[in-house]
């Protein structure tokens, strides 16, 4: 029995390892056909599988903290309609590489909403990258002191979805522009993208600095864009 259960893990299969250790402990490996144990230990190596896959795209993530759409706070006069976000909760959003715009005064729940929306896409397979702002251009200037930022704009380039909180808090200045209009333009009508904001879309003109950069980079996040607009007073004072 023992021989069977590591000769399973030496093949890399831990779902049927477990099972077939949870068979045996309970008596039942003598009393299943061969047909029905091998379909039930298959069946806990797909979900062992799955259940590994959602812990790793979670990790990578590495979103602030835990969010799910089934404890948003659904409220139309806040701006969260249901539908919408019942809609975007299937990620075809991700399939169609749409950008979601996420407005509102601070306390509103706009990085709850966009993390709920990036884990709700590991949950279904997609990976994901989170960044504030200023994370992100951090660590674009330590990559580039590194001699890596051409790899590491490529990589996140790649992730079918891409979050960037708290846009607008810093004015972009010199490369910082164009880095912020090369990953607008690699994910344009490619991949995902979910932006949230304390401004309005209208005064990012002065954030991203450079007029040209500006009106580029706008075009391309607003066309076509979903839009909240969230309102109301900071959920944070009801903690």
């Amino acid at each position: 029995m023992q021989e069977i259960e590591k000769s399973l893990h030496k093949l890399k299969l831990p779902g049927m390892a477990d099972c077939w250790t949870s068979l045996c402990e309970t008596r039942r490996a003598d009393k299943l056909s061969l047909r029905d144990g091998l379909q039930l230990m298959l069946q806990t190596e797909q979900d062992t599988r799955k259940t590994n896959r959602i812990a790793r795209l979670l990790r990578e993530a590495a979103f602030p903290y835990p969010a799910s759409l089934e404890e948003l706070d659904y409220d139309t006069s806040r701006g969260v309609d249901a539908t919408t976000v019942a809609q975007l909760g299937t990620c075809e959003f991700i399939h169609n590489g749409q950008t979601i715009v996420i407005n509102g005064p601070t306390g509103t729940g706009k990085t709850y909403l966009a993390v709920a929306l990036g884990n709700r896409a590991c949950r279904l397979g997609f990976n994901v990258g989170f960044f504030t702002m200023q994370k992100l251009l951090d660590r674009i200037k330590l990559e580039r002191l590194q001699g890596q930022e051409i790899r590491f704009l490529e990589k996140i380039s790649r992730v079918d979805l891409l979050v960037i909180d708290d846009f607008g808090m810093k004015v972009l200045e010199g490369q910082q522009q164009n880095d912020f209009q090369q990953i607008v333009d690699d994910r344009y009508r490619k991949k995902a993208l979910i932006i949230s904001s304390q401004l309005a879309v209208n005064d990012w003109y002065a954030v991203i600095g450079n007029e040209l950069i500006a009106e580029s980079c706008l075009d391309r996040i607003v066309h076509k864009s979903i839009r909240f607009q969230l309102k109301g007073e900071s959920l944070r004072k009801k903690y």
